[in-house]
C-alpha cells in the first residue's frame, strides 16, 4: 500500500454556531470536534497529518497542543475560499510527498476508522486517481450530487446550488471525504476555477479535471450516513452528540457493562469501564474517568476525571471531581462531594460530606456532615486520615491536619491540630443545662409584650 498522508480541513469560520469559540473546538462527548476526527485518522497510521486552520487558529492550535497533539503540521488559510483553495494552501506541505492523501473535514466527528480504512484500501487496490466516500440518503438537499458514468465511476460532482432539477433528484451525495493520488492531484489543483454560485474553489472539481485527463475516479458508499454528519450549528451538534453517545453506551454494554437506562446515562469518549460494573439512571461519566469491575455508580451521580476501583459503590447523588481515587470496596454515598481525594479500601463516606485535598486510609468511617476545611482563601491544604479512624458526624477537619491510625473524632468536633493514633478527640464546648430557664424566659417575654 502506498504511503498515506492525511489533510484535515478545519478553517471554516463556523458563523452559524454564533460563537466566539472556533467551531472545531466545540466539545462533544468530552472532546473537541476536531479531536474526534484526529483520533479516527491517527488509527490509520499515516506518515503525517496536516491541519488547515483559519480564523482563531492560535486558539485551536493551543487547545490541541494542551491535549497532546504536538506532531501535527499546520497550514494557514487566511481567506476561506472553498475546499480547493484550502488544499492549495497546503501545496508547500504536499509538494515533497508521494502516495495517497486522505482529505477529511474537522467538523465531521462521527467518522469511524473502519470506514476510512475501507476507503483507503479500496483506493489503493483500484489504482484510481481519486476515490470519494459517498452516502445514499433520501433527502439530499444541501449536498453535492454524485453523477456516475455507466461503468459506475464518478463523472462529476454538482453542488446543490449549481444542480439542475434532474441532478437534484440524485440521492447519492458527496461526503467531502476522499482519497487522492498526490502527484495526480497536484497536476490539476492549479486549474480549479471558482465558476459557481458561491464563487469558491471546490476540491470536487478536481475529479472532473482528472476525468478529462482520462483518469478514473471511484466511489465508496458508507453503510452509515450518520458518519458523515457535519456540524454547522448547535442543532447539528446536539444531534451528532446523541448519535455518538449512543455508540459509546452500546460499545460498553457489549463489553459487559450494565447501563440501566441509556436514555439518561452519559459516558464521555475517553472514559474506560470494566465488565460487570453497573451505571444507574442519571449518571454522567466525564473526561478520562476509570471504573473498575463490579462497581455501582449512581443514580444521579457525576464523575469527572476520577477513578473508582473494583467493588466500590458511588451514589446516589454523589459528585467525584478531578483527582478523586476511590479504592476497592469503598463507599461514597448520597450528597457527598470529593475533589483531589484518595478514599482507601473499604472506607465509607456515606452522606452529606465534602472531602477535598485529602488522603483517607483503609477502613475509615466518615460521619455525616463532615467537611475537610482545605482552603483559607489563598491556598489549599491537605487532610490526612490514617487507617481505621472513626470520624463522628458534623466534624470539621481544618487542614493541614493528620488523624493518626485508629483515632476517634467525637461528633460535632472542629479539629485544628494533629491527633495521635488511637486517641479520642473532642473539640466542642461543654454542654450546660439550666433547668426551668426556658419556661421563665417565655413568661418574661409574654409579660413584656402585653405591657
Amino acid at each position: 500500500m502506498k504511503t498515506l498522508y492525511v489533510l484535515v480541513l478545519a478553517a471554516g469560520q463556523g458563523t452559524r454556531m454564533k460563537s466566539a469559540t472556533p467551531k472545531v473546538i466545540h466539545e462533544m462527548a468530552g472532546k473537541p470536534l476536531l479531536e474526534h476526527v484526529l483520533h479516527a485518522v491517527r488509527a490509520l497510521h499515516p506518515k503525517a497529518i496536516g491541519v488547515v486552520l483559519g480564523l482563531g487558529r492560535e486558539k485551536v492550535q493551543s487547545v490541541l497542543e494542551e491535549r497532546g497533539w504536538d506532531k501535527l503540521g499546520y497550514i494557514v488559510q487566511s481567506r476561506q475560499l472553498g475546499s480547493g483553495h484550502a488544499v492549495r494552501m497546503a501545496q508547500p506541505w504536499l509538494k515533497s510527498k508521494k502516495g495517497t492523501l486522505l482529505v477529511v473535514y474537522g467538523d465531521t466527528p462521527l467518522l469511524t476508522t473502519a470506514t476510512l480504512q475501507r476507503l483507503v484500501e479500496q483506493h489503493a487496490d483500484s489504482g484510481h486517481a481519486a476515490t470519494f466516500l459517498a452516502m445514499d440518503i433520501p433527502n439530499p438537499s444541501g449536498y453535492g450530487r454524485m453523477v456516475l458514468d455507466p461503468q459506475g465511476f464518478l463523472e462529476r460532482i454538482v453542488e446543490d446550488k449549481d444542480a439542475s432539477s434532474e441532478e437534484r433528484a440524485i440521492t447519492l451525495v458527496n461526503s467531502g471525504v476522499a482519497c487522492w493520488d498526490i502527484e495526480r492531484l497536484l497536476k490539476v489543483l492549479p486549474r480549479i476555477q471558482a465558476n459557481n454560485a458561491k464563487h469558491e474553489y471546490y476540491l470536487t472539481d478536481a475529479a472532473k479535471l482528472l476525468r478529462d485527463l482520462g483518469e478514473r475516479v471511484g466511489v465508496v458508499t458508507t453503510s452509515d450516513p450518520d458518519e458523515t454528519h457535519g456540524i454547522n450549528n448547535r442543532v447539528d451538534l446536539a444531534r451528532a452528540e446523541a448519535i455518538l453517545r449512543r455508540r459509546i453506551l452500546e460499545q460498553w454494554m457489549r463489553e459487559g457493562v450494565t447501563i440501566v437506562d441509556p436514555e439518561t446515562t452519559y459516558v464521555d469518549a475517553d472514559a474506560v469501564l470494566a465488565p460487570d460494573c453497573r451505571l444507574w439512571p442519571g449518571t454522567m461519566i466525564r473526561g478520562a474517568s476509570r471504573i473498575g469491575a463490579n462497581c455501582e455508580i449512581g443514580p444521579y451521580t457525576l464523575m469527572e476525571d476520577a477513578i473508582v476501583k473494583s467493588g466500590a459503590r458511588v451514589g446516589p447523588f454523589a459528585r467525584l471531581r478531578p483527582g478523586t481515587i476511590i479504592e476497592e470496596g469503598a463507599r461514597i454515598g448520597n450528597f457527598v462531594e470529593t475533589k483531589k481525594a484518595i478514599i482507601g479500601k473499604k472506607s465509607k463516606v456515606s452522606h452529606l460530606s465534602y472531602i477535598g485535598d485529602a488522603e483517607i486510609g483503609d477502613n475509615v468511617n466518615i460521619g455525616a456532615g463532615t467537611i475537610t476545611c482545605n482552603y483559607d482563601g489563598f491556598f489549599k491544604y491537605k487532610t490526612t486520615i490514617e487507617d481505621d479512624v472513626f470520624v463522628g458526624s458534623n466534624a470539621n477537619l481544618v487542614a493541614p491536619v493528620r488523624l493518626g491510625r485508629g483515632a476517634i473524632v467525637a461528633a460535632g468536633s472542629t479539629i485544628t491540630e494533629d491527633v495521635k493514633a488511637n486517641a479520642l478527640v473532642l473539640a466542642r464546648a461543654r454542654q450546660m443545662a439550666k433547668n426551668g430557664w426556658a419556661k421563665e424566659f417565655r413568661g418574661k417575654q409574654k409579660r413584656s409584650k402585653h405591657g
